[in-house]
């Protein structure tokens, strides 16, 4: 199982980055397989960081083979999606990239992908590009988007990531986060939402 990480895939996530992004293609990272969190488990925030971010997205699992996928049949490769948690040590990726080394340390550590309760696309409002999610934590709304604001959309990502990566069933797609991205701290609560489902409910330890 592969964990398949989209970065800078919305404008406003972007801006508040200060991140100037124009690149034609997504922009891909790798998660480890430790990484995976999922059946609402606490996430223990890691000795190697003082600065762990939340960013909210939409999770795609992929449930047949393949390579080089056209994006016009994209979407047969996929039927079910969640909301997930791409933790991130912000201050480890900062450093890293100051100095120009690769900071997958900073995204794929044990527990940093969290998932959600995977439902059924047919069982939702709306088709996979025009989901609306968001993120409460502690009771208050922080993060919420549409994958219709997405620069890349899911089927023109498993078009590019397919070149490279052969596709297996299980695998997992994170697809980027809006705007609104911050710090945890022990004992916040951490619930997220596609549509008005709430998919995704779990503390910080």
């Amino acid at each position: 199982m592969k964990i398949i990480a989209i970065g800078m895939n919305y404008a406003s996530h972007n801006k508040e980055m200060l991140n100037s992004f124009n690149n034609q293609d997504p922009t891909v990272f790798m998660k480890s397989d430790s990484s995976l969190l999922k059946d609402n488990k606490p996430f223990f925030i890691p000795d190697f960081s003082s600065e762990i971010h939340y960013e909210t997205e939409i999770v795609v699992k992929i449930d047949r083979l393949g390579k080089n996928i056209a994006r016009r049949f994209a979407h047969r490769y996929y039927s079910q999606v969640t909301v997930g948690i791409d933790f991130t040590a912000r201050d480890l990726q900062r450093k890293l990239r100051e100095q120009g080394l690769p900071w997958e340390i900073s995204k794929a550590f044990d527990g940093s992908a969290v998932v959600g309760e995977f439902v059924e696309l047919n069982e939702l409002d709306e088709g996979i590009q025009n989901l609306p999610f968001h993120l409460e934590l502690n009771e208050g709304m922080v993060q919420e988007a549409n994958t219709a604001d997405q620069l890349f959309s899911v089927d023109e990502i498993i078009e590019y990531v397919s070149r490279f990566f052969t596709l297996k069933i299980g695998d997992l797609i994170f697809t980027g986060t809006p705007a609104g991205v911050g710090a945890v701290k022990v004992g916040d609560h951490l619930q997220a939402y596609i549509q008005k489902r709430k998919l995704l409910d779990f503390y910080v330890r």
